[in-house]
Formats: C-alpha cells, sequence, structure tokens
C-alpha cells in the first residue's frame, strides 16, 4: 500500500500486533529498521498500516522480537498479503468507511458471534427494515447516501448464504423483535426472514427473553468475528460515531464472557423459532 493510502481496520490490525511485538521486545524503530536496512520512518509506516509488509517480512520481525507463537506469527504473515479487494470497496465514497471495515471483517472471519438488543443483526435485515433504520438517521441522510447504505446492507447478507459460509451465531433480545421499524407488515416480514436464516445449518439463532435470568452487558451491539488464531480475534461495538474496535486480549475475554453467558440464558433454538413465531402473530 502507498504511503498516504487510507488503510482498513484490518489492515491496521497487522501493524498493531507488528508494534505490539516490537514494544514487548523492548526494541526501537530504528533496531526494527536495521534489520532490512530501511528508514525508521518505513517501520513507522508499517506500523500505522500506510507501508506494505509481506509474509516472510513479518517473521523475520517475530523471530527478532523473540515471538514464539507460531501459529499467530504465520497467520499475520497471511494476513498481511490478504490484499483481497472485496465487493465492499465498489462503496468506498458512498458510505461510512466503518462500514467497508465491518464487511472486509465478515467476510475473512472463521466464525461470527453477534449480540443484539435494539436491533436485528444487520446481516439478517431486510430491505423494508433497513430502509426504515437509515431513515430515522439525523440529520436525514439524502435519498443517494440512503440509497448507497441500504444497497451496502443488503450485499452484507451475503456472507450468511454463500458456498462455505462460516459458523453464525446471533443472540437477538425480544425487544428488538417487538420494534416495528417500516411498520406492522415490514416486521412480520422481518421476523420471517430471521426464521429462514435459522433453518440455515450454519446459523444459529437463540432469542434473549424477556424472562431470562439476569442481563450482563452495556446493551450495545456486539458483533464477535474469529481469526485464523484466537490472538487475531475481533470485537465490533455499535456507537453513534461510527464502530469501534477492539483486541486487547482482555477486551476479547470480557466479550467472550458476555456472549457466553448470554448463550446460556437465551432460548433454545426450537424455542425461539417459536417465540418468533408467536411475536409475529401479536405484532
Amino acid at each position: 500500500m502507498p504511503p498516504g493510502t487510507t488503510p482498513s481496520a484490518r489492515q491496521e490490525r497487522v501493524g498493531i500486533e507488528l508494534r505490539k511485538m516490537r514494544d514487548c521486545a523492548g526494541r526501537t524503530t530504528a533496531e526494527a529498521a536495521a534489520l532490512f536496512g530501511i528508514s525508521r520512518t518505513k517501520i513507522t509506516q508499517i506500523e500505522k498500516a500506510q507501508y506494505p509488509i509481506n509474509a516472510e517480512r513479518v517473521r523475520m520481525l517475530a523471530s527478532d522480537f523473540q515471538e514464539s507463537d507460531t501459529a499467530f506469527v504465520e497467520a499475520l504473515g497471511a494476513m498481511a498479503e490478504e490484499r483481497h479487494r472485496g465487493w465492499w470497496e465498489d462503496f468506498r465514497g458512498s458510505v461510512p468507511v466503518g462500514f467497508l471495515d465491518i464487511a472486509e471483517m465478515e467476510y475473512f472471519a472463521k466464525g461470527m458471534r453477534t449480540y443484539q438488543v435494539s436491533h436485528v443483526p444487520g446481516a439478517m435485515q431486510t430491505e423494508a427494515y433497513s430502509r426504515a433504520i437509515f431513515g430515522e438517521v439525523y440529520p436525514p441522510l439524502p435519498a443517494r447516501l440512503l440509497e448507497g447504505r441500504l444497497e451496502h446492507r443488503l450485499k452484507r447478507s451475503e456472507v450468511l448464504m454463500r458456498e462455505g459460509a462460516q459458523p453464525y451465531s446471533a443472540l437477538v433480545h425480544e425487544a428488538a423483535l417487538h420494534m416495528r421499524f417500516g411498520g406492522r407488515a415490514a416486521a412480520r416480514q422481518q421476523l420471517d426472514k430471521l426464521l429462514e436464516f435459522s433453518e440455515l445449518p450454519h446459523v444459529t439463532l437463540q432469542v434473549i427473553s424477556f424472562n431470562a435470568d439476569g442481563f450482563i452487558g452495556a446493551g450495545q451491539g456486539v458483533f464477535y468475528a474469529k481469526g485464523p488464531v484466537p490472538r487475531l480475534d475481533t470485537v465490533q461495538l455499535d456507537a453513534v460515531g461510527g464502530p469501534a474496535f477492539l483486541h486487547e486480549q482482555k477486551q476479547l475475554k470480557n466479550y467472550r464472557h458476555i456472549i457466553d453467558t448470554m448463550t446460556k440464558r437465551s432460548l433454545s433454538e426450537s424455542q425461539s423459532r417459536d417465540a418468533i413465531k408467536l411475536i409475529k402473530k401479536e405484532i
């Protein structure tokens, strides 16, 4: 990647992990640069994902930094070379960059878990439901931008439908299922869509009932993407200012605990389907 190009969150992750390795080893940027015979500026650019690095150089740095986790190093090297131009790049400039980062994260994830309280998961939304959500954005979106976000949102559902789709687990609070985004007809259509997704062999959909024994977490939407190795997992949180991406090991452990705990407190898959059907009748 040439200097000045805006890196994706996934590309930034490579640089972040290399900088962590260097810091843990107590090496300076000058010492790391000497390994390749390049300037300190280049090392800084690599760590900021502003300059590309190949797998071999990742291995060399890891060896110099005395990183002993071979599986992690190999996975990081592969990530550094995966400069895949995905479908989401067609939307660059027409939707927020964070939307592109989420789509890229979903594409490369080795497994996905999501925990939603007020909305159904983005990848499971219907057109009418998504249109109603984007229609609530303030200040209102111009028609062209709204249509761009809508098209991008609907395209994301392909991650669940494509050949070789990875395991996807969704916990959806009952409150989200009662929301009538777009009106009654749109809400019923959305519930039908959820039931369709729940029948896919790689999808697990569970409802967090109003009668659940306790509630853990701050209540914001959580998306947990599994990496090729656990150290490269990522958590994405919904926020008004755009998605936030977390990857510190303590943060990952915390959100695994939240999702694991609420999974145990959720209805079973069959009970969840029955609950969705009942809610549909009541809307």
